[in-house]
């Protein structure tokens, strides 16, 4: 079970863990949020560490500035990651939708789309974090900012800012934090890690969640 307390890896690997609600204020250590994309040759992700100005990376020059960090971090690391970091399955165990990936006739399922591209590029940024040597506890948040308007391009630096304001007013944004049990649609849904089929298993993060 993931909690404040226990660790996702054995045989030495590095403790990644999911989030709590309550650990989301800056006060909590430091803070690395990111939009992150997949593409090859443009600057698909937004970085904000702590509360510096974002900015625009390709996904290795991200990557790196991420284990970097960590690498060097004697506090705990808070990563926010755009990205699905946990998956639903059905009662037949077909892959199903969670419940913030619907509203009205929209939907961004995890499991088509971008929202599967972002989560394979979170899943090799999470196992290079997992490889690289640091003492320090990574805990893992999940960010949401969806429902555009039909044509808008995402914009990196501002969707890193609507989560950003969360962790600043946590009070302010409750409402913007999902729990992890909110996340299914029913109860007979099961929820995983998106990183199991990497043999990682770092429990389900709290999701953060700004219409953009």
């Amino acid at each position: 079970m993931a909690g404040p307390l226990s660790s996702a890896f054995a045989g030495g690997k590095n403790m990644v863990r999911a989030g709590v609600k309550s650990e989301i204020s800056l006060s909590a250590g430091e803070w690395l949020i990111l939009d992150i994309g997949f593409a090859n040759k443009s600057n698909s992700c937004g970085l904000r560490i702590n509360q510096e100005s974002s900015v625009d990376l390709q996904f290795n020059d991200a990557k790196e500035r991420i284990c970097c960090f960590i690498t060097n971090s004697t506090k705990p690391v808070n990563l926010v990651i755009e990205a699905p970091l946990s998956v639903a399955f059905d009662s037949k165990g077909n892959p199903k939708g969670r419940a913030v990936e619907k509203q009205g006739s929209k939907t961004r399922y995890w499991y088509t789309g971008p929202g599967c591209s972002v989560m394979v590029a979170a899943l090799y940024l999470v196992k290079a974090i997992t490889e690289i040597p640091t003492n320090a506890e990574i805990r893992l948040f999940e960010g949401f900012v969806t429902f555009k308007k039909k044509g808008k391009k995402s914009i990196h630096s501002r969707d890193v800012e609507l989560l950003s304001e969360v962790i600043k007013n946590p009070n302010q944004y409750s409402e913007a934090i999902i729990e992890p049990e909110a996340l299914k649609m029913t109860s007979s849904d099961t929820l995983k890690s998106a990183f199991l089929v990497a043999g990682i298993d770092a429990g389900i993060p709290p999701l953060i969640m700004r219409n953009g």
